[in-house]
């Protein structure tokens, strides 16, 4: 079955990085665009990035671009979010998503892992 595992997460001041890893398992990782989203408290899912699946293409949210980089190894089956100058904004739960598709900012979510909190504060 298809498993998404995500870690990385953690507290860390206004302005650091933060690296997140997510290791899939169970469907040909290779052949998938893979998605990081995430959820503040009280707020819905927000669609974050997103890269194809040969890893040469990649698209993000207009709050995290030039901060986020989103990357991925086929050979390992590992997807990766470099966080950097976060934002206490940025503090949400992070998942790794397998979608069925996205339209604009709307990802339909096929598979979702277990979730990494970020949690962004002085």
């Amino acid at each position: 079955q298809v498993q998404l595992v995500e870690s990385g997460g953690g507290l860390v001041q206004p302005g650091g990085s933060l690296r997140l890893t997510c290791l899939a398992s169970g469907f040909t990782f290779s052949t998938y665009r893979m998605t990081w989203v995430r959820q503040a408290p009280g707020k819905g899912l927000e669609w974050v990035s997103d890269i194809n699946k040969d890893g040469d293409s990649t698209d993000y949210a207009d709050s995290v671009k030039g901060r986020f980089t989103i990357s991925r190894d086929n050979a390992k089956n590992m997807l990766y979010l470099q966080m950097n100058s976060l934002k206490p904004e940025d503090t949400a739960m992070y998942y790794c998503v397998k979608a069925r598709y996205r339209i604009g900012e709307r990802v339909e979510i096929h598979y979702r892992g277990q979730g990494t909190q970020v949690t962004v504060s002085s």
